[in-house]
């Protein structure tokens, strides 16, 4: 499943020369160029680069990365609270250590958090970090995860990066972003601090790394070789992580076609590669099924057909070919009523028969009919006064036998059922 990471810039911060009214820049106010990584598997790095939102590549996840400074971590024990109030208890907490105003920070818990037990938790300028993602999805790129840059760890993890600040290969604009199991922090190479809360020796298993430009002077601090990490591989390790920091009022929400996106992603990742094929075949099965018993209808009522035929040919030899392909039912009706004429009997459309067949049901309690008109095979009878007890008789008498009653405005019209047989 494609991936992609990209890495917000970090927050613009008030610097001692901006005048007091003066705001920091927005996030729509400044041309956005964003590093950004990507991989087929999430494991090996496919390309790294900078562009605009609109310009990045598309890729089935994507994965926001924040800067170290931009993320502040706490230490506390979870309270137990309900879900819809665990922010409320989390700010509750930690409302003495936060620097902002609660309401300004958003707070994220470390994954697999448990009540009742200590746990790390994240806070992040909220404003900040939401004018970032809605910058990104204006451009179309639907974040699903927010990963720090690097989190409290044991064992220790050190980082080396160069600022743009200080002559190439020098420690002077290096920095060395130390995570611990006692939090993060980013150092300057410069100075007592970094030696301070950097212990030497380092604790045994502590991974370093740094970046192309800062591995001379990383290795010459530390006097021992380090791992060289560009950027985007590390921000693969960061999207490797368990955290995501949507939590709470930025959850991801899916709707409409966001969720119909995200569930064809689901859809098309490798664990349900199984499940696309079986569904495939069930499809292919299913067309290929279907395609064969139309084929096998079409051959049945073909036969039936040609049998028809053939019939009908056999029983009259004088009718054209042409007439029995169109309608051989129509021939073999043409042919019959032909032969009826020709031996004086009435056809079952012939007025005899219908007179008959009107006489077999006529109610004892009724006089002669006054009047009847015959044209087509119809015979329309005067029925003024007859009671529905009569008419419904009338009708269940001739049903049975192929013949339509029809009763509107004192008349009865009796004609052939178009769905009865012919003699």
């Amino acid at each position: 499943m494609s991936l992609l990471v990209v890495q917000i810039p970090s927050r613009s911060r008030l610097s001692a020369r901006r005048s007091a009214g003066e705001a920091a820049p927005s996030v729509s106010d400044r041309s956005t160029e964003y590093a950004y990584a990507t991989s087929p598997d999430g494991l090996q790095l496919d390309k790294q680069g900078e562009s605009a939102a609109a310009l990045l590549p598309r890729a089935a996840t994507v994965i926001a990365q924040l800067a170290d400074a931009d993320v502040s971590w706490h230490r506390i024990t979870l309270p137990k609270a309900p879900q819809g109030k665990l922010r409320a208890a989390l700010v509750g907490v930690l409302e003495d250590v936060l620097l902002d105003d609660a309401e300004a920070v958003h707070l994220a818990l470390a994954p697999g958090a448990t009540p009742g037990q200590p746990v790390w938790v994240a806070a992040v300028d909220k404003a900040w970090l939401r004018a970032e993602l809605a910058a990104l999805e204006k451009a179309d790129v639907f974040v699903d995860r927010v990963v720090p840059s690097s989190w409290p760890d044991d064992p220790p993890s050190g980082h080396f990066a160069e600022t743009g600040a200080g002559e190439p290969g020098s420690s002077e604009g290096i920095v060395l972003h130390w995570a611990h199991p006692d939090g993060v922090a980013a150092l300057r190479l410069q100075g007592a601090l970094v030696r301070a809360l950097v212990p030497r020796p380092a604790p045994a298993g502590t991974r370093w790394s740094a970046t192309a430009g800062a591995a001379a002077a990383a290795e010459q601090w530390l006097g021992m070789p380090v791992n060289v990490m560009s950027r985007g591989e590390r921000a693969l390790q960061a999207a490797r992580s368990l955290w995501n920091l949507r939590q709470f009022d930025l959850a991801q929400r899916t709707r409409g076609a966001r969720a119909l996106r995200d569930g064809l992603r689901r859809l098309a990742s490798p664990p349900w590669r199984a499940l696309r094929w079986g569904v495939a075949a069930l499809v292919l099965a299913q067309v290929v099924g279907l395609n064969l018993w139309a084929w096998q209808q079409r051959q049945a009522v073909e036969q039936r057909r040609v049998a028809i035929v053939n019939a009908v040919k056999a029983a009259f030899p004088r009718a054209s070919d042409l007439d029995l392909q169109r309608d051989a039912g129509a021939v073999m009706q043409r042919e019959v009523q032909a032969m009826r004429t020709l031996a004086g009997k009435a056809g079952d459309t012939d007025l005899e028969t219908l007179l008959a067949a009107a006489a077999s049901a006529w109610p004892a309690d009724r006089p002669p009919v006054d009047n009847l008109r015959f044209e087509n095979g119809r015979l329309s009878l005067a029925a003024a006064g007859w009671s529905e007890q009569q008419l419904s008789q009338f009708r269940s008498q001739l049903q049975p036998a192929g013949w339509q009653v029809e009763s509107s405005e004192g008349r009865l019209t009796l004609s052939r059922a178009r769905s009865g047989g012919r003699s």
